[in-house]
């Protein structure tokens, strides 16, 4: 068993899973691809590159899922929690290991990740950061190794017995938000969340699944359910009247306009945001309850 193991999890990700484990193999990471229950061939494409795979008899999220391989993983001291749209540039893996050497103090170590555009994402604040709040949001992007205030799960390395002992991602959320909440959970023990710069990683951004009908309300009804959740679990304020006051005039007048795709966005907030205001659960609505 290798030091270090990719976990990728996917769900209707043929098109996309070729390019990320090619990738990996390049940089000497082996793979363990959890299947959330594709329709497409993405079990067949990970078997075809090598990858071990875990087949999930449903979609579990992506926290969850993330939880079952990291889990499965046994041996491996380190995990890369990798997007299937996520393509690690040459010596970024190497890179990663050599900043937590150079870091011993770091929790999570993510890649600098470049858009598709050639930018790269850097957030600059999360609302549940407990340090380095940064309230106006000023991007000063990093040119080095930096201490950041949120990491994101496209990509990012963790000791394995550390995200097992914090219990991994939070199972309540089936999706969003997820991040945010284990980056604080780390920041919380005293371990800092380090931004390498030298590891670089490019991300196709909305390519991990192959789009679906329903696919932009149910993503936009768990972004809203999930911000509502976390704010709930750290003492801030509840955002879901605010979310539902914004987005259901903006829902109304896309179905009068024959709109389907303005519906799918507003109303899917209006949605999630009602739903935990109601204190209803996310895997209650995939059936995980």
């Amino acid at each position: 068993m290798s030091d270090l193991v990719a976990i990728v999890v996917a769900h209707d990700s043929a098109d996309a899973l070729p390019a990320c484990l090619a990738a990996l193999a390049r940089e000497g990471v082996p793979a363990l691809v959890v299947d959330n229950a594709s329709r497409d061939a993405t079990v067949a494409v990970a078997g075809a590159a090598g990858a071990r795979v875990v087949c999930n008899a449903r979609n579990e999220g992506y926290g969850r899922a993330n939880n079952i391989g990291v889990r499965a993983a046994a041996g491996a001291a380190w995990v890369l929690i990798v997007n299937p749209d996520v393509e690690l540039q040459p010596g970024a893996a190497a890179a990663l290991r050599d900043a937590a050497r150079a870091w011993p103090d770091a929790g999570l170590l993510a890649p600098r990740i470049v858009e598709p555009d050639g930018r790269f994402f850097y957030q600059p604040r999360s609302l549940l950061a407990p340090y380095l709040t940064n309230p106006p949001g000023r991007r000063d992007l990093p040119t080095g190794d930096a201490c950041a205030p949120f990491l994101s799960g496209a990509c990012f390395m963790v000791e394995r017995d550390l995200f097992l002992a914090l219990g991994g991602f939070d199972e309540a959320i089936f999706l969003f938000y997820e991040d945010d909440d284990l980056c604080r959970r780390v920041a919380d023990t005293g371990r800092s969340l380090v931004h390498v710069h030298g590891a670089v990683a490019r991300h196709g951004r909305g390519r991990s699944s192959a789009p679906a009908r329903g696919r932009v309300f149910r993503s936009r009804w768990h972004q809203a359910w999930s911000r509502a959740y976390v704010s709930r679990k750290y003492g801030l304020p509840d955002p879901s009247p605010s979310t539902m006051i914004v987005n259901l005039p903006k829902a109304a007048l896309a179905v009068l306009a024959f709109r389907r795709a303005g519906f799918e966005r507003y109303g899917g907030s209006v949605a999630g945001a009602y739903a935990a205001w109601r204190g209803r659960g996310a895997l209650g609505r995939e059936g995980l309850s």
